[in-house]
């Protein structure tokens, strides 16, 4: 997220950049930025999880149409889970007047919330292996596969609710 902000701000026009000289404008634009790289990231997380939910619900489709219908229960609660995460990416409401209202957060502060910002996504393509090695009908059993993404997506889950408690701590250090 670090980069993308930086990337956002070199994309400022010509008004934007003028707004930095004036006292007290340049907080106003850098909390709108990070609002606005905050919900590209989330909106970002959202879509890949999407995706993942793509990916579960063709293989589930792929053991109906075997006949295999033993381990639809798996597929569905990983379904389920991915969905309700994504839900909790899409509208996470983690106080603005917290975060976006700081003038000034400080580098180390800032960092340690895209370092969870980073490992989300590194988990992320974690859990998108975990899908990907789900075996196919017929070429063995894949509920120790999907057990092991159901546990990866548990430490997704406890990774993004910790990051309201991450915010917190920037909120309160910056201040």
């Amino acid at each position: 997220m670090t980069q993308g902000f930086e990337e956002a701000k070199e994309r400022r026009n010509w008004i934007e950049r003028l707004g930095e000289k004036i006292p007290g404008f340049s907080g106003f634009q850098d909390r709108e930025l990070r609002r606005e790289v905050d919900k590209m990231q989330r909106e970002h997380l959202s879509k890949e999880l999407g995706q993942l939910k793509v990916a579960v619900r063709s293989k589930a489709q792929a053991f109906t149409d075997a006949g295999q219908i033993g381990v639809l229960h798996l597929f569905d609660r990983l379904d389920r889970r991915l969905d309700g995460l994504s839900q909790a990416v899409r509208f996470a409401d983690y106080g603005a007047a917290g975060f976006f209202d700081v003038v000034k957060i400080r580098e180390p502060e800032l960092e340690s919330l895209y370092q969870l910002d980073l490992s989300v996504l590194e988990d992320l393509s974690r859990l998108a292996g975990d899908l990907s090695a789900v075996p196919l009908p017929g070429q063995g059993d894949p509920a120790a596969s999907i057990e092991q993404a159901l546990s990866r997506l548990a430490t997704l889950e406890d990774k993004w609710a910790n990051r309201k408690n991450v915010i917190s701590k920037v909120v309160q250090a910056s201040r």
